[in-house]
This record gives structure tokens, sequence and C-alpha cells, in this order.
């Protein structure tokens, strides 16, 4: 699918096809897409709890407003905000540029000193900020891959995210931006037109 249509023909949907299987390697090849998606110093600070274990989306599902398109999306895609990324991810990140010829060895403690000083401490509100910033992009990614995938998708943010931490045993650290339901549209749902979109004029200045 050629990218601009994709973008304009995707839509959150609420009615899933219940019961249609999505088999791991197409989650992995959706992932894994996704994951080309730009982050801060290519850092990556995010993380994907993937639940289709019909018991494990009932347990979501209770977390998250007992919205039936939790359990009724053949899958749905918990988007994990890492804080500690930068640590985590820093040395495979300064490997990479060094062998790739990005970055003299001379200069790695001088990217790594950049990293910290832009994104502060691990418990900063900085910090937190630049691992969802970040999420965010891939989260985006990863619907309009699905999308290229034949494939729909709903982003939600109506949840209980010390409930989901819990559930799913996440660190108190982490922060959870949105959950995504995938699968397939319902047989037989015709969708609405598009809700309204602001022109651009509202919202837009050119200097």
């Amino acid at each position: 699918m050629d990218v601009i249509d994709g973008i304009k023909s995707r839509r959150s949907i609420n009615f899933f096809e219940p019961d249609m299987p999505l088999p791991e390697e197409k989650i992995r090849e959706l992932i894994e897409i996704a994951n080309l998606a730009p982050s801060s110093f290519n850092l990556q600070p995010w993380k994907v709890v993937v639940v289709r274990n019909p018991e494990r989306k009932n347990a979501l599902r209770k977390c998250a407003m007992n919205q039936a398109k939790v359990t009724e999306a053949s899958a749905v895609l918990i988007m994990v905000a890492d804080p500690e990324g930068l640590e985590k991810n820093e040395k495979k990140v300064l490997d990479s540029w060094q062998a790739l010829g990005y970055m003299k060895p001379e200069m790695r403690s001088t990217y790594s000193d950049m990293m910290k000083s832009l994104y502060g401490e691990k418990d900063s509100l900085k910090r937190r900020f630049f691992a969802v910033k970040n999420t965010s992009l891939f989260s985006m990614s990863l619907m309009l891959a699905a999308k290229g995938l034949g494939l729909e998708t709903h982003p939600m943010d109506g949840f209980d995210e010390d409930c989901i931490k819990k559930e799913f045993h996440l660190p108190e650290s982490s922060i959870i931006p949105m959950i995504i339901a995938v699968g397939a549209l319902k047989k037989g749902t015709n969708l609405l037109p598009r809700a309204v979109r602001r022109d651009i004029s509202d919202f837009t200045t050119f200097e």
C-alpha cells in the first residue's frame, strides 16, 4: 500500500472480527517494521507486551474500562515507554555507530555525556518525556505498518495504568502511553464518515 494512501485510509476501528487468529509471525513482522521508527539518538526506549491469550485479554479488559474491543481484537499491544532505555540501549547504539563509521572511538564519551545532559536523570520528568515521545513515534509507525499489512488498529488511552502494570508485571518506573488493538474490521460493519479535522489554518503558522 502506498504510504499516503495508508495514512488517508487508516481509521480507529471500534468493532473487530472476534476470534480471528493473528499468527505470531505476522505480529513479529508488524513489530519489526514499526521498529524502524525514528528515536532520539536511536535509543529506542520502548517495550511491547503482546496480549493474545483470551484469559490475558480478559484481564486487560478489566484494566481498560471493560471495552469490548480489548477482547474482540486479535491482539492488543501494550506500548511501554522505558525511561531507563538510555542506560539499557546506549552501548548497543554507540557500538553500532562506531562500527558503521558514524562516530570515531574518541567521541563515545562525548555522545554519552550529551545523551545524559539532554534527557536528565532516570527519575526526572525530562526522562519520562523522552521515553513517551519516542514510544509514541514507534506506536504511530506500528499503526501505519498494520494498515500496510492489511490489519486495522485502534489506539486506546482509556485504561488504568497502575492496573495494567500490576497485572502484567511491569516496572513502576515505566509509562504506558497507549494500548493498541489490532485485528480485522468486523464483517458487516459500515464505518461512518471520518469525523471533522480542523483546517490547517487553525493550527499552522508560516514564518
